[in-house]
């Protein structure tokens, strides 16, 4: 057979795994997929017989493994260990796996087959009006500009990281306040966390320019402030942490549930692994409230997820316990951010004439947005919308986040202006043609690069991860880069835990920055910044670690929140989205690149494009 680009190939490992009368391992289904006619197993069990033996003989054993990996986290196959060796990993195929072969539509989902690029023009007239404007835009380059002053209703920037994105979008509100007039109180600039909002606040502030600038969540609860009365009769609260164990505790007790038992059932031991229980109680709460929030805002029944394909025994478990958390925050008076979107979009369906008038509306994160925020913005539906994004730092779809909002803009709106931003600001040239091909199948333009210097750029390989743990901090103890201008990233937060604790033996003052709290945090003056990647979207250094660049961590095959990944994992690809979360740590670095890893092989993220820009060392 031969290969093709974005074929269905990977239909061939489903239909294997369906074939083979027995359970097989990642090895020897390689084998029998390569047509491997040597392995004792072939011989002994006639698998050369079956028909999709040799099936896929064209691709490397590399690429294959990396189709199976693929297939492993979009939860296509299942891997279990046996009664006998809970070590030998068995793979099956899973309910959706079986759907799959029979009507594929994995790619479907692929960044590149939703997204049609539009390269960005410069009109004469345009640059004419550059050249008139030229002490108000200074040095933005020609694609900025045009962000800036254009005046289409509807604009969608597709911002590269380092592009500048934040400047352009404080730029522009300056611009319409400054030269078109725009009275300031008709503009609503929304950002998605506080620090980004208190950021602009600031810019703006010190332009003197008085507009409101919100979070989704804060925009809401002005809302729900202001018309409290009429939205729900009398006082309704924001739960608390502490309202949130309550509702938990009081779910538990209404079915007779052990806590404790609850969680030894919900996690598998390698999520409980060198965790607390005060750590895993969290978790769960975090999980039992997630899927709360995700069927509040899809509108679906919670019963479905007892009658689901899910496959996982606590399905029904989460679903009594979600019920039952439901219950308690309608009787108590309680609301959750969720609450506070969907409560606003009620309140202005139901009373059209109280919903604000802005004449401009304009949206940093775009491809972090979901349904609710789009039915939110449609309802307050201004007369001009700018939307800044990058489909390549998409990396929050276990949270809800629909990329397809930005993928698919110019669908809902066909006479939208896009403007690319490729210039990127931060990283040194060799990092940026680094990145560039990390995600080079997504479909997107090239970032080009405004600065010369080569930077440093090196792959480690470790024989055990305590030596890769002390490569990196006696890296940091010998470096003369200031404290602050030092990341260490990885994809999970035990990682960073271990990190910290020889960190910390060896006197180095550090934060820790995980997925589940303490993302504010900034680094102070001699401090290094321990982050996983999702707590560090927007920020940089001069020197970044990566490390566990392992295909365990990237991508990440595992879950700490084992409902959560289940429930969501059939609205986007998941392994692509881990490949944007491996883009957005490398995209950090400004000048000092070190990816390190331990074991055999590095993960498959680094193709041979990067692997030609990189310095391989072994330690």
């Amino acid at each position: 057979m031969e290969k093709k680009e974005d074929s269905l190939d990977y239909v061939f490992v489903l239909s294997a795994l369906n074939e083979i009368p027995f359970g097989v391992g990642k090895n020897l289904l390689v084998d029998f997929l390569v047509g491997e006619e040597k392995n004792s197993s072939v011989i002994k069990n006639d698998l050369d017989l079956l028909k999709t033996f040799g099936s896929l003989s064209c691709y490397s054993r590399e690429e294959i493994e990396a189709m199976i990996n693929n297939l492993i986290v979009n939860k296509l196959i299942l891997v279990s260990g046996t009664l006998e060796n809970k070590f030998c990993k068995i793979l099956k195929l899973s309910f959706d796996g079986h759907r799959e072969m029979s009507n594929p539509i994995l790619n479907d989902k692929k960044l590149k087959n939703n997204f049609e690029h539009k390269e960005t023009t410069i009109s004469l007239e345009e640059k004419e009006l550059f050249n008139q404007l030229n002490d108000f835009l200074g040095n933005y380059n020609d694609e900025q500009k045009k962000a800036i002053v254009s005046n289409e209703k509807e604009i969608l920037c597709i911002a590269g990281a380092g592009s500048g994105k934040t400047s352009v979008l404080t730029k522009r509100i300056e611009f319409l306040v400054k030269y078109k007039g725009v009275d300031a109180s008709k503009i609503l600039a929304i950002t998605f966390t506080r620090k980004a909002r208190e950021e602009m606040l600031e810019r703006l502030t010190n332009l003197g320019i008085d507009v409101s600038v919100e979070t989704f969540n804060s925009f809401c609860e002005k809302i729900l402030k202001k018309y409290s009365r009429e939205i729900y009769g009398s006082s309704k609260r924001v739960c608390s942490y502490v309202d949130r164990m309550l509702a938990l505790n009081f779910a538990l007790d209404n079915m007779g549930l052990d806590f404790e038992k609850v969680i030894d059932r919900y996690f598998s031991d390698i999520q409980k692994r060198e965790k607390s229980f005060e750590e895993l109680s969290r978790l769960f709460m975090g999980d039992c409230f997630s899927v709360l929030d995700y069927f509040k805002r899809k509108n679906i029944p919670i019963e479905t997820l007892k009658n689901s394909s899910v496959e996982i025994d606590n399905a029904k478990m989460i679903a009594g316990i979600v019920e039952n958390l439901k219950n308690y925050m309608d009787t108590q008076r309680l609301r959750d951010y969720t609450d506070q979107v969907l409560d606003a979009l009620e309140f202005f369906r139901k009373n059209k004439d109280k919903i604000p008038l802005f004449e401009h509306v304009l949206i940093d994160e775009y491809q972090d947005v979901n349904g609710t925020q789009i039915e939110l913005i449609d309802l307050l539906g201004p007369e001009n919308l700018f939307c800044v994004g990058d489909p390549r730092q998409s990396i929050f779809g276990w949270r809800g986040s629909d990329i397809n909002y930005i993928l698919k803009f110019r669908d809902k709106y066909p006479n939208a202006e896009v403007i690319n931003l490729v210039k990127n600001y931060r990283s040194s040239k060799q990092i940026v043609e680094f990145m560039n091909h990390s995600v080079n199948d997504m479909g997107l333009i090239d970032l080009s690069n405004s600065r010369e210097n080569q930077g440093e750029l090196k792959l480690c390989s470790f024989e055990s991860e305590e030596k890769e743990r002390e490569f990196v901090v006696s890296k940091i103890l010998s470096s003369s880069i200031a404290r602050e201008e030092i990341f260490v990233l990885a994809r999970t937060n035990k990682q960073l835990r271990d990190l910290s604790f020889l960190m910390n033996k060896k006197g180095i003052r550090h934060i820790l920055k995980t997925d589940e709290g303490n993302t504010a945090l900034a680094a102070k003056s001699g401090e290094v910044t321990l982050a996983t990647v999702h707590s560090i979207k927007g920020l940089e250094a001069e020197l970044v670690f990566v490390i566990g660049c392992t295909n365990f961590n990237f991508p990440c095959n595992t879950s700490d929140h084992p409902i959560i990944e289940l429930v969501k994992i059939k609205e986007y690809d998941k392994e692509e989205e881990e490949k944007r979360l491996f883009y957005v740590a490398i995209s950090r670095a400004k000048n000092i690149l070190y990816l390190t890893y331990s074991g055999k092989r590095h993960t498959y993220f680094i193709n041979e494009e990067m692997k030609n820009l990189i310095s391989v060392v072994e330690y």
